[in-house]
């Protein structure tokens, strides 16, 4: 059976209290579109930051981060 992978993208923003939490995951159709969506989400949208990463569910599940932008917390939440 093949890996079974999906590509997303995720922003993160500041709390008043300055924590950094994560949005809404965007799902893309591939490595690139994942890493564009996350320099929009930080670059475009004004986001604290962002992050791409690609998440295999298949034959274990692993994350590999791609891309990050702007302010992301050393210990993201994506698992």
């Amino acid at each position: 059976m093949d890996t079974i992978a999906e590509f997303i993208a995720m922003p993160f923003d500041l709390t008043s209290e300055g924590l950094l939490v994560g949005g809404e995951p965007f799902k893309c159709a591939s490595p690139s579109s994942a890493i564009e969506r996350a320099r929009g989400f930080w670059k475009i949208l004004g986001h604290a930051g962002a992050v791409a990463f690609a998440r295999t569910a298949y034959p274990e599940t692993r994350t590999t981060i791609l891309r990050r932008f702007g302010t992301v917390p050393d210990e993201l939440p994506i698992d």
